[in-house]
């Protein structure tokens, strides 16, 4: 999904109310859990009276939440509500959801289903590991870098025309010491053959992960199947190319569920 702009203070009527509550709504994010009226009136560049009013009508609404005693806020409940229907009503999330949990009782590690909206990975399922020490990210947790396996492997399907104009305007966005496979064009050929990607160590050092992508009636990637682990656990259980075939076949099963046929898988 893409970022709401916000309008201008002058723009009059309920569209633009509306489009500026829905900026407001998207300045919280994992990493940006809790804001101040100031720290979201700078981030939308709305005044703070402006943000204010927005913030206590979503208040009112449900869909954020007031700390009283630090007087910051938080997205609220509401939202589940509001988005519930939706990912109750997607078909990837309700195919994969099964086949999720038996990946993750399997391999032992988070199994998650990612989907993508043409311009980032976005988790709608998660299966998390048993293991105390895990890797795993809240449904609607959004990726875009070039360094995480499911974008990589989703890049993998698109025209490259269209891999190039991601990148040239920043919605994919490549670390300048990156550890990722490059040159990129070459390496999205690569991942066409190999059919699944990998993130070892070059997001943080400890996370290891591994993608598939899913396909739907069409032939056409929709998302993808990731596991997610301890670098140091995958690498101690010599269980690289396990986590891989089990990705494919995971994705292969799902893909099948949503009417694709069924590649053979590619040995690893």
């Amino acid at each position: 999904m893409g970022k709401i702009q916000k309008t201008s203070e002058g723009t009059q009527g309920v569209a633009a109310s509306l489009l500026n509550g829905l900026a407001v709504l998207e300045t919280f994010s994992i990493d940006s859990p809790v804001l101040g009226v100031t720290e979201i009136a700078n981030r939308v560049d709305l005044h703070k009276s402006t943000v204010s009013r927005i913030l206590n009508g979503l208040t009112e609404s449900g869909y954020i939440q007031r700390d009283e005693e630090s007087g910051r806020f938080r997205l609220g409940l509401g939202l589940l509500m509001l988005s519930g229907p939706l990912l109750a009503d997607l078909d990837v999330r309700r195919a994969a959801l099964p086949y999720l949990e038996d990946l993750t009782y399997e391999v032992r590690e988070t199994s998650a289903i990612s989907v993508w909206n043409g311009k980032e990975a976005i988790v709608v399922e998660q299966v998390a590991s048993p293991h105390q020490v895990k890797h795993s990210a809240a449904i609607g947790t959004r990726y875009n870098r070039y360094e995480s396996s499911s974008v990589r492997i989703l890049l993998a399907e698109l025209p490259s025309t269209e891999v190039i104009r991601l990148l040239d305007e920043g919605s994919i966005t490549i670390e300048k010491d990156s550890a990722a496979p490059q040159p990129v064009a070459t390496h999205l050929e690569q991942l066409k053959e190999t059919r699944y990607a990998v993130n070892d160590g070059y997001t943080t050092d400890e996370e290891y992960g591994v993608s598939a992508p899913v396909r739907d009636y069409r032939g056409i990637a929709v998302g993808c199947i990731t596991i997610s682990a301890p670098r140091s656990r995958v690498y101690k259980t010599n269980s690289i190319d396990s986590l891989a075939e089990a990705a494919m076949r995971t994705a292969e099963q799902v893909s099948a569920r949503l009417g694709a046929p069924v590649a053979k898988t590619t040995d690893v």
